[in-house]
């Protein structure tokens, strides 16, 4: 792990943030890839999956993304905190905006509670966009930290942006299968359900980029980019993560993968930061 760390800090943080994020992807495609080995999906499997995602999600949020942005914001008290309460309000409601436009569908919802614009799109296309939505500011959050360490603001750090890329690649390995195995289920091929699976993550590498650029030219942003990616992930989990493990009788499955998936998160990033 100290050799991970230590490339990461000898290569441009641009392209740091671009290779940890095609390794999320990559792992969204292993998840995907189950459905050539699996006829069918364990209902009680897939929620414990969705609650591990959305412990990482709830985790990162704090210990990788709020906390490291208070800590470099400047200012004493409630001063300190003005940058993340900003920040975060905004990341919820740019998500807010984009469940409303997106045309989406979450998993383990029926096609009648698509959400939205009406549109004609198939179900496939509504499930893979779902998915899409919250890969974002996961992306995002990845090219910030990346960018907060190059511009060396305190609290930012390889170790723990390279944390927060394992966590949520590990979290995105059963996102790959939740799209995956449910179109497979609608009669797609394996290779196109594989293939749509996988394209679920493709947007990450590009926001995190994106996140790392932005960070690096308009430095005084970051604790409110930190605080942006956080709230919008803490929405997604709430809207969308949450709901969809409620509604079979797997909820303390689901509510065990989820302390699952924070215990993982709060690990690694204590420990590699």
């Amino acid at each position: 792990m100290e050799q991970i760390i230590t490339y990461f800090e000898s290569i441009d943080p641009i392209l740091a943030a671009l290779y940890a994020t095609l390794f999320t992807w990559a792992l969204t495609a292993l998840g995907a890839s189950l459905v050539f080995l699996l006829k069918g999906m364990n209902r009680a499997l897939l929620d414990g999956m969705l609650g591990f995602t959305g412990g990482v999600m709830v985790a990162a949020s704090f210990w990788s993304l709020l906390a490291p942005g208070i800590e470099m914001s400047p200012g004493e008290g409630f001063i300190k905190v003005i940058p993340a309460v900003m920040g975060f309000g905004m990341g919820a409601l740019f998500l807010f905006g984009m469940d409303k436009i997106l045309p989406h569908l979450h998993v383990n919802f029926k096609e009648t509670e698509k959400e939205g614009i009406k549109t004609p799109w198939h179900r496939t296309t509504l499930l893979v966009l779902a998915i899409t939505l919250h890969n974002i500011p996961e992306g995002l959050a990845i090219g910030v930290l990346f960018g907060g360490v190059a511009a060396g603001f305190p609290g930012a750090t390889i170790g723990g942006a390279v944390a927060l890329a394992i966590g949520i690649g590990l979290q995105n390995f059963p996102e790959g299968f939740a799209v995956s195995m449910p179109i497979r289920r609608q009669g797609v091929s394996k290779f196109k359900s594989f293939m749509y699976g996988q394209s679920s993550a493709m947007v990450e590498p590009l926001a995190a980029v994106i996140g790392a650029w932005a960070v690096m030219t308009f430095q005084p942003i970051l604790p409110y980019a930190l605080s942006f990616a956080a709230g919008a992930m803490i929405f997604v989990v709430v809207e969308e993560v949450i709901p969809e493990t409620q509604r079979d009788k797997y909820t303390d499955v689901a509510t065990l993968g989820f302390i699952g998936g924070f215990i993982v998160m709060m690990t690694l990033d204590v420990g590699l930061s």
